[in-house]
């Protein structure tokens, strides 16, 4: 009901702000820009993203079901259980889902989006296995997707390399401030969800493992800031990532033959449904992109924009931050429109400047929310999504608060 709200909403939202800028300001071109947009959005929606997905979850679910063959993804989910079953206890400590999970949260902290997403549709379709409600999205299915809109990504590599095409004097600079960002947003999304929920955020396991994370966190941010120079952060973001994901691929394999399994006809069975799930999530895309498209087309974000600042000069506010609140808020509606944001704060306001670095923090700083929900949910049929939104927004928001006040402290 709520998706069917907010829908609704982008739609008459955007045909106020149109009208209104057409009425006041003359501008006849906005109802033309308007409908260029849907057009463009259903077309990349089909054709830059489901399309290319399907190639993606076909590789990606055929190597996953060879390690579910081999034992590998229980492995995985027996070693994470005993957190896991705390965190989302409606699911079996040895489901196979715990290890899907676990794939897809390591997958987005290193930034590998194109395996990020095979292994989250296929954590949400295990979850499904076991929500008694198909059309309702499950607590454990809520909670797993608020912690995919916190983003939680260790290292921003796609970032701090359309910095150095842009000649930053330092890419990297903004490392730090993002992993702070994101660390907020997602334990955030955690406690916020948890609360929700009555899970016991004290229980010994879970105070364990969360300190456990964040201790690593810290020590992976002082390692990076205190015994690397910039240019060897960046060697090893890019080469450890991709390391680490061809080693899961290479460990899969071996342990499939370890225990005699016929790895290629595991990698035909799992990548058959890769085709499947991305032609059933495209009516999903396109509604979702194509409401984005009208708002983003629209005016309506300048028109927030300016009403912040309006409001930040009354109260004799600062309002140097606000040329990269574009970005914050386009950041919950698409990804690619609010690269588009960060990379014209860059360009308008200087790579190195505060609003340029600002941006980047808030594109590092939180998910796509509308468009996990579409293609997540939509992938798996759910139509009820309960409070899944509201509490994705609010880990979206942490993020973007915490990032205000890291820019700040790091480059105010």
């Amino acid at each position: 009901m709520a998706l069917n709200y907010i829908w609704s909403g982008f739609f008459l939202v955007g045909f106020l702000a149109a009208l209104a800028q057409w009425i006041f300001l003359g501008d006849t071109d906005i109802f033309r820009k308007i409908i260029d947009g849907t057009f463009e959005s259903a077309r990349s929606s089909v054709m830059e993203i489901a399309l290319p997905l399907a190639g993606i979850m076909t590789l990606w679910l055929g190597i996953m079901n060879i390690g579910e063959k081999a034992g590998a993804v229980g492995f995985i989910a027996r070693v994470i259980g005993p957190f896991f079953s705390r965190i989302f206890p409606g699911v079996p400590k040895d489901h196979p889902a715990n290890g899907h999970m676990v794939m897809n949260f390591s997958a987005n902290m290193l930034g590998l989006d194109n395996a990020a997403t095979p292994f989250g549709l296929k954590a949400m379709e295990s979850l499904q296995s076991i929500n008694p409600n198909k059309d309702e999205a499950s607590d454990a299915q809520i909670m797993f997707l608020v912690l995919q809109t916190s983003g939680l990504t260790v290292i921003p590599l796609s970032i701090m390399a359309q910095r150095a095409i842009l000649g930053a004097k330092d890419p990297s600079d903004i490392f730090i401030p993002c992993l702070i960002a994101t660390y907020v947003a997602t334990l955030v999304g955690i406690i916020a969800v948890a609360l929700k929920q009555r899970i016991n955020l004290l229980d010994r396991v879970v105070l364990a493992w969360l300190g456990g994370t964040t201790a690593a966190i810290v020590a992976l941010v002082c390692y990076f800031a205190f015994f690397l120079s910039k240019a060897e952060i960046e060697l090893v973001s890019r080469v450890g990532a991709n390391l680490i994901l061809f080693s899961i691929i290479v460990t899969f394999i071996v342990a499939a033959m370890r225990n005699k399994v016929n790895v290629y006809e595991a990698f035909i069975e799992g990548a058959k449904g890769g085709i499947q799930t991305s032609i059933t999530i495209i009516p999903y895309l396109v509604g979702m992109l194509v409401a984005i498209s009208v708002i983003r087309n629209s005016g309506v974000l300048g028109l927030i924009v300016g009403g912040v600042n309006w409001v930040l000069i009354q109260f004799g506010l600062d309002t140097s931050f606000t040329g990269a609140l574009p970005t914050a808020l386009m950041k919950p509606l698409s990804g690619s429109g609010s690269k588009a944001m960060m990379i014209d704060a860059m360009k308008t306001y200087g790579v190195d400047s505060f609003v340029g670095r600002l941006a980047c923090i808030f594109q590092g700083a939180a998910d796509t929310t509308f468009y996990i929900i579409a293609l997540y949910f939509g992938s798996v049929g759910i139509r009820k999504t309960r409070y899944a939104i509201s509490y994705g927004l609010l880990a979206d928001v942490a993020g973007m608060v915490a990032a205000i006040f890291v820019a700040y402290l790091f480059f105010g």
